[in-house]
């Protein structure tokens, strides 16, 4: 099953980001440490819960819970407002999803986990009025590049420094509203 976070899974959402944050590409998936994720308080688990929770308008987390409860991946969207400057320091120039967090455990790739998330991740983005979708991605990660690709994500020809490695690039992938995510 696919759907978003409660604001009391604080404790789930903190448990699968620290497992993500062991994945062998954590160093170039994600811009945190599992040991500063580790280190964060209860609050800041908390408030990251509620933020992206079901009914909150800003963020959308969601989650694929298998048979038994445990959960198998997550990915966010973030909606990036017209105007306003993104993380990089650009300039955002139309109502944007950013999807940020993605993980999908390893014993559960490759079965169309990933491409669920996305639909239902793309879908909240959608009905938010995004004109596009983008993610960002580090130049050597192929897997997840692929990925995207299969889930019709095209290059920007945007690319940016990596936060704490700036000799490395990270590239932006986008998805209009006009084409269509497939499986992955």
């Amino acid at each position: 099953m696919i759907r978003a976070v409660r604001a009391d899974e604080w404790a789930a959402v903190r448990a699968l980001r620290l497992a993500a944050l062991r994945d062998p590409v954590a160093r170039i998936a994600f811009l945190e440490s599992y040991e500063a994720a580790a280190d964060r308080p209860e609050s800041f688990w908390r408030e990251r819960a509620a933020g992206a929770a079901e009914g909150a308008a800003g963020a959308r987390q969601v989650v694929a819970e298998v048979p038994g409860g445990a959960w198998a991946g997550t990915l966010t969207v973030l909606i990036e407002e017209a105007g306003t400057t993104d993380w990089a320091g650009l300039p955002v120039e139309r109502r944007q999803g950013h999807v940020v967090g993605v993980y999908v455990r390893p014993e559960w790739r490759g079965t169309g986990l990933t491409g669920a998330l996305f639909d239902a991740g793309l879908a909240w983005a959608w009905r938010r009025g995004a004109e596009r979708v983008r993610l960002i991605v580090h130049e050597d990660n192929g897997r997840a590049q692929g990925c995207y690709r299969k889930l019709g994500f095209v290059p920007s020809g945007v690319s940016v420094p990596m936060q704490g490695a700036p000799e490395e690039r990270e590239l932006e992938f986008e998805l209009g509203r006009d084409r269509l995510a497939g499986p992955a």
